[in-house]
């Protein structure tokens, strides 16, 4: 299933949330991404609808199998490319923006390909870039 660049982000928000604290409400979305509670209200409803993210009525949202795997997906393309482009000499703050940009249009082909090339040039000193830059 193809899912549009905006739910990508929100995923990508709730998986990143989920690896700093236990628990994540709507406006730890809101806060995290800067957008409006409506606009993550109404985010979270159709990742609701489209079986990415279930609600408790708590509040506390949690990825379904099905969204924790694009998120997971998601997230690894942003970290991948943020690296690469740090370690071809882009400013880490303007690698991560122009990672953002690249993640959600770039073909599977096109990003294993990258991942091998980074591969070959031999693992970067840095483990996991940092929440920041994500």
């Amino acid at each position: 299933m193809r899912t549009n660049e905006s739910a990508e982000m929100y995923l990508e928000a709730i998986l990143i949330l989920k690896e700093k604290q236990p628990d994540v409400r709507a406006i730890d979305v809101v806060r995290y991404t800067g957008y409006s509670k409506p606009s993550v209200s109404r985010a979270m409803g159709l990742l609701r609808q489209n079986g990415y993210v279930t609600v408790e009525e708590s509040g506390f949202i949690h990825l379904t199998d099905e969204g924790r795997a694009l998120a997971t997906k998601v997230v690894e393309r942003h970290r991948v490319l943020t690296e690469f482009l740090i370690r071809i000499g882009v400013d880490e703050t303007v690698a991560a923006d122009d990672a953002c940009k690249i993640e959600h249009d770039l073909s599977d082909e096109t990003f294993e390909k990258l991942k091998d090339h980074l591969s070959s040039m031999g693992r970067s000193s840095r483990r996991s870039l940092p929440v920041e830059l994500l």
